[in-house]
Protein backbone atom coordinates (compact mmCIF):
# COMPACT_ATOMS: atom_id res chain seq x y z
CA UNK A 1 0.00 0.00 0.00
CA UNK A 2 1.41 3.37 -1.03
CA UNK A 3 2.10 5.92 1.68
CA UNK A 4 -0.30 8.81 1.61
CA UNK A 5 1.12 11.92 -0.05
CA UNK A 6 1.19 14.59 2.61
CA UNK A 7 2.09 17.33 0.14
CA UNK A 8 5.05 19.72 0.23
CA UNK A 9 6.84 20.28 3.51
CA UNK A 10 6.51 23.83 4.82
CA UNK A 11 9.22 25.36 6.98
CA UNK A 12 8.05 26.33 10.47
CA UNK A 13 9.73 29.69 9.83
CA UNK A 14 7.45 30.48 6.87
CA UNK A 15 5.70 33.80 7.38
CA UNK A 16 7.96 34.82 10.27
CA UNK A 17 10.87 37.21 10.56
CA UNK A 18 14.31 35.54 10.48
CA UNK A 19 15.90 34.56 13.75
CA UNK A 20 18.91 36.63 14.96
CA UNK A 21 21.29 33.79 14.14
CA UNK A 22 20.10 33.79 10.52
CA UNK A 23 20.96 37.44 9.90
CA UNK A 24 24.17 38.40 8.12
CA UNK A 25 26.64 40.93 9.51
CA UNK A 26 26.55 43.45 6.67
CA UNK A 27 29.50 45.45 8.03
CA UNK A 28 31.71 42.35 8.01
CA UNK A 29 30.36 41.33 4.60
CA UNK A 30 31.30 44.70 3.08
CA UNK A 31 34.66 44.67 4.86
CA UNK A 32 35.36 41.25 3.35
CA UNK A 33 34.50 42.64 -0.10
CA UNK A 34 37.45 45.03 0.16
CA UNK A 35 39.94 43.05 2.27
CA UNK A 36 39.71 39.42 1.13
CA UNK A 37 41.60 38.66 -2.08
CA UNK A 38 40.52 35.78 -4.34
CA UNK A 39 43.01 33.16 -5.46
CA UNK A 40 42.53 32.83 -9.25
CA UNK A 41 44.12 29.38 -9.17
CA UNK A 42 41.08 28.08 -7.26
CA UNK A 43 37.99 27.53 -9.47
CA UNK A 44 35.59 28.62 -6.70
CA UNK A 45 37.34 31.99 -6.46
CA UNK A 46 37.53 32.75 -10.18
CA UNK A 47 35.04 34.74 -12.25
CA UNK A 48 32.29 32.36 -13.39
CA UNK A 49 29.35 33.65 -15.40
CA UNK A 50 26.03 31.86 -15.02
CA UNK A 51 22.88 33.39 -16.50
CA UNK A 52 24.66 36.43 -17.98
CA UNK A 53 26.37 37.21 -14.67
CA UNK A 54 28.83 36.38 -11.91
CA UNK A 55 27.51 35.75 -8.39
CA UNK A 56 28.93 34.86 -4.99
CA UNK A 57 29.67 35.91 -1.42
CA UNK A 58 32.59 38.05 -0.32
CA UNK A 59 33.00 35.76 2.70
CA UNK A 60 33.81 32.91 0.31
CA UNK A 61 36.16 35.12 -1.79
CA UNK A 62 33.74 34.60 -4.68
CA UNK A 63 32.49 38.18 -5.05
CA UNK A 64 35.11 40.70 -3.97
CA UNK A 65 36.42 44.01 -5.20
CA UNK A 66 39.01 42.26 -7.36
CA UNK A 67 36.27 40.37 -9.24
CA UNK A 68 34.29 43.54 -9.98
CA UNK A 69 37.35 45.50 -11.10
CA UNK A 70 38.39 42.66 -13.42
CA UNK A 71 34.92 42.13 -14.89
CA UNK A 72 34.42 45.86 -15.43
CA UNK A 73 37.73 46.14 -17.31
CA UNK A 74 36.84 43.04 -19.33
CA UNK A 75 33.53 44.68 -20.32
CA UNK A 76 35.44 47.76 -21.47
CA UNK A 77 37.61 45.50 -23.64
CA UNK A 78 34.50 43.77 -24.99
CA UNK A 79 33.01 47.14 -25.94
CA UNK A 80 36.18 48.02 -27.85
CA UNK A 81 36.17 44.64 -29.57
CA UNK A 82 32.52 44.96 -30.63
CA UNK A 83 32.67 48.71 -31.36
CA UNK A 84 29.99 49.53 -28.79
CA UNK A 85 30.43 53.28 -28.46
CA UNK A 86 27.23 54.51 -26.84
CA UNK A 87 26.48 55.01 -23.15
CA UNK A 88 26.52 52.20 -20.62
CA UNK A 89 23.45 52.14 -18.36
CA UNK A 90 24.22 50.75 -14.91
CA UNK A 91 21.97 49.98 -11.97
CA UNK A 92 22.05 48.08 -8.69
CA UNK A 93 19.68 46.37 -6.28
CA UNK A 94 19.23 46.26 -2.50
CA UNK A 95 21.77 43.53 -1.65
CA UNK A 96 24.48 44.70 0.75
CA UNK A 97 27.32 44.19 -1.74
CA UNK A 98 25.60 46.03 -4.59
CA UNK A 99 26.59 49.59 -3.67
CA UNK A 100 30.28 48.74 -3.10
CA UNK A 101 30.30 46.92 -6.44
CA UNK A 102 28.64 49.86 -8.19
CA UNK A 103 31.33 52.19 -6.89
CA UNK A 104 34.12 49.82 -7.94
CA UNK A 105 32.65 49.45 -11.42
CA UNK A 106 32.30 53.20 -11.88
CA UNK A 107 35.96 53.69 -10.97
CA UNK A 108 36.97 51.41 -13.85
CA UNK A 109 34.39 52.55 -16.39
CA UNK A 110 35.22 56.23 -15.88
CA UNK A 111 38.95 55.55 -16.08
CA UNK A 112 38.33 53.93 -19.48
CA UNK A 113 36.43 56.98 -20.71
CA UNK A 114 33.08 55.18 -20.92
CA UNK A 115 29.93 57.34 -20.82
CA UNK A 116 28.15 55.88 -17.80
CA UNK A 117 24.49 56.50 -16.92
CA UNK A 118 23.60 55.89 -13.27
CA UNK A 119 20.25 56.12 -11.50
CA UNK A 120 18.89 59.46 -10.34
CA UNK A 121 19.50 59.98 -6.60
CA UNK A 122 20.85 56.45 -6.22
CA UNK A 123 17.45 54.82 -6.81
CA UNK A 124 17.49 51.01 -6.90
CA UNK A 125 17.22 49.79 -10.48
CA UNK A 126 15.66 46.44 -11.48
CA UNK A 127 16.89 44.59 -14.54
CA UNK A 128 13.84 45.45 -16.74
CA UNK A 129 14.49 49.17 -16.21
CA UNK A 130 18.06 48.79 -17.50
CA UNK A 131 16.86 46.73 -20.47
CA UNK A 132 14.20 49.34 -21.21
CA UNK A 133 16.76 52.17 -21.16
CA UNK A 134 19.07 50.29 -23.53
CA UNK A 135 16.28 49.52 -26.03
CA UNK A 136 14.88 53.05 -25.97
CA UNK A 137 18.31 54.56 -26.60
CA UNK A 138 19.16 52.10 -29.38
CA UNK A 139 15.82 52.42 -31.19
CA UNK A 140 16.55 53.42 -34.81
CA UNK A 141 20.34 53.43 -34.29
CA UNK A 142 22.84 51.32 -36.21
CA UNK A 143 25.99 52.50 -34.46
CA UNK A 144 26.96 54.20 -31.23
CA UNK A 145 24.82 51.64 -29.44
CA UNK A 146 24.27 51.46 -25.68
CA UNK A 147 24.62 48.47 -23.37
CA UNK A 148 24.34 47.96 -19.62
CA UNK A 149 25.32 46.39 -16.33
CA UNK A 150 22.95 45.22 -13.62
CA UNK A 151 24.53 44.71 -10.22
CA UNK A 152 22.34 42.04 -8.65
CA UNK A 153 22.56 38.38 -7.63
CA UNK A 154 18.82 38.13 -8.41
CA UNK A 155 17.21 35.57 -6.09
CA UNK A 156 20.45 34.56 -4.37
CA UNK A 157 20.83 34.86 -0.56
CA UNK A 158 21.45 38.22 1.17
CA UNK A 159 25.20 37.62 1.53
CA UNK A 160 25.70 37.32 -2.22
CA UNK A 161 26.62 39.92 -4.78
CA UNK A 162 26.01 39.71 -8.51
CA UNK A 163 27.21 41.40 -11.70
CA UNK A 164 25.33 40.95 -15.00
CA UNK A 165 26.11 42.32 -18.46
CA UNK A 166 23.36 43.34 -20.88
CA UNK A 167 24.45 43.81 -24.54
CA UNK A 168 22.80 46.27 -26.97
CA UNK A 169 19.82 43.92 -27.47
CA UNK A 170 18.81 44.55 -23.86
CA UNK A 171 20.08 41.26 -22.54
CA UNK A 172 20.75 38.87 -21.09
CA UNK A 173 24.12 38.33 -22.74
CA UNK A 174 24.63 34.99 -24.49
CA UNK A 175 27.31 32.49 -23.56
CA UNK A 176 29.61 33.64 -26.36
CA UNK A 177 29.75 37.12 -24.83
CA UNK A 178 29.86 36.06 -21.19
CA UNK A 179 32.49 33.40 -21.90
CA UNK A 180 34.78 35.97 -23.49
CA UNK A 181 34.28 38.47 -20.65
CA UNK A 182 34.82 35.72 -18.06
CA UNK A 183 38.09 34.61 -19.65
CA UNK A 184 39.39 38.16 -19.91
CA UNK A 185 38.43 38.90 -16.31
CA UNK A 186 40.21 35.80 -15.03
CA UNK A 187 43.32 36.73 -17.00
CA UNK A 188 43.24 40.15 -15.35
CA UNK A 189 42.87 38.49 -11.93
CA UNK A 190 45.82 36.21 -12.67
CA UNK A 191 47.85 39.28 -13.61
CA UNK A 192 47.15 40.91 -10.22
CA UNK A 193 44.92 43.53 -11.94
CA UNK A 194 47.93 45.39 -13.31
CA UNK A 195 46.11 45.99 -16.62
CA UNK A 196 42.97 47.39 -14.96
CA UNK A 197 42.45 51.13 -15.40
CA UNK A 198 40.98 52.81 -12.33
CA UNK A 199 40.45 56.25 -10.79
CA UNK A 200 39.15 57.20 -7.29
CA UNK A 201 35.38 56.96 -6.88
CA UNK A 202 34.75 60.65 -6.18
CA UNK A 203 36.68 61.57 -9.33
CA UNK A 204 34.72 59.00 -11.31
CA UNK A 205 31.43 60.29 -9.91
CA UNK A 206 32.26 63.87 -10.94
CA UNK A 207 33.62 62.90 -14.35
CA UNK A 208 32.03 64.55 -17.38
CA UNK A 209 31.27 61.06 -18.71
CA UNK A 210 29.06 60.20 -15.71
CA UNK A 211 25.44 61.34 -15.70
CA UNK A 212 22.16 60.47 -14.01
CA UNK A 213 18.95 59.07 -15.50
CA UNK A 214 15.49 58.73 -13.99
CA UNK A 215 15.03 55.00 -14.68
CA UNK A 216 11.97 54.81 -12.42
CA UNK A 217 9.99 57.50 -14.23
CA UNK A 218 11.08 56.44 -17.71
CA UNK A 219 10.12 52.82 -17.16
CA UNK A 220 6.81 53.43 -15.39
CA UNK A 221 5.66 56.07 -17.89
CA UNK A 222 6.19 53.71 -20.85
CA UNK A 223 4.23 50.85 -19.26
CA UNK A 224 1.02 52.45 -20.46
CA UNK A 225 2.10 51.75 -24.05
CA UNK A 226 2.13 47.98 -23.51
CA UNK A 227 -0.43 47.42 -20.73
CA UNK A 228 -4.11 48.46 -20.93
CA UNK A 229 -4.51 50.01 -17.50
CA UNK A 230 -8.02 51.21 -18.35
CA UNK A 231 -9.15 47.57 -18.37
CA UNK A 232 -7.41 46.86 -15.07
CA UNK A 233 -8.80 49.98 -13.46
CA UNK A 234 -12.30 49.34 -14.79
CA UNK A 235 -12.36 45.75 -13.56
CA UNK A 236 -12.42 46.83 -9.92
CA UNK A 237 -9.72 44.31 -9.06
CA UNK A 238 -7.74 44.97 -5.89
CA UNK A 239 -4.10 43.95 -5.82
CA UNK A 240 -1.43 43.53 -3.17
CA UNK A 241 2.27 43.44 -4.00
CA UNK A 242 5.20 42.34 -1.84
CA UNK A 243 8.41 43.51 -3.56
CA UNK A 244 10.33 41.04 -1.35
CA UNK A 245 13.02 43.64 -0.74
CA UNK A 246 13.95 43.72 -4.42
CA UNK A 247 15.13 46.57 -6.61
CA UNK A 248 11.56 47.29 -7.76
CA UNK A 249 10.53 48.30 -4.24
CA UNK A 250 9.71 51.91 -5.21
CA UNK A 251 8.37 51.15 -8.69
CA UNK A 252 5.04 49.63 -7.61
CA UNK A 253 3.75 52.69 -5.77
CA UNK A 254 4.70 54.93 -8.71
CA UNK A 255 2.87 52.65 -11.14
CA UNK A 256 -0.23 52.55 -8.93
CA UNK A 257 -0.25 56.33 -8.62
CA UNK A 258 0.38 57.05 -12.30
CA UNK A 259 -2.28 54.68 -13.62
CA UNK A 260 -4.76 55.00 -10.74
CA UNK A 261 -5.08 51.29 -10.09
CA UNK A 262 -6.04 49.75 -6.73
CA UNK A 263 -2.65 48.36 -5.81
CA UNK A 264 -1.23 48.28 -2.29
CA UNK A 265 2.40 47.61 -1.44
CA UNK A 266 2.01 45.28 1.52
CA UNK A 267 5.63 45.12 2.69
Amino acid sequence: MLAQDKGPRISPLAGHLPLPGQLIDTAKLIDAYYTLQPDPSLPAQRVAFGTSGHRGSSFARAFNEAHVLAISQAICLHRQRENIGGPLFIGSDTHALSLPALESALEVLAANGIEVVISLNGEYTPTPAISHAILVYNRGRKDGLADGIVITPSHNPPEDGGFKYNPPNGGPADTGVTGWIQNQANALLAGSLKDVKRIPFQQARRASTTREHDFLNAYSSDLGDVIDFDVIRGSGIRMGVDPLGGAGVHYWARIAERYRIDLAVIS
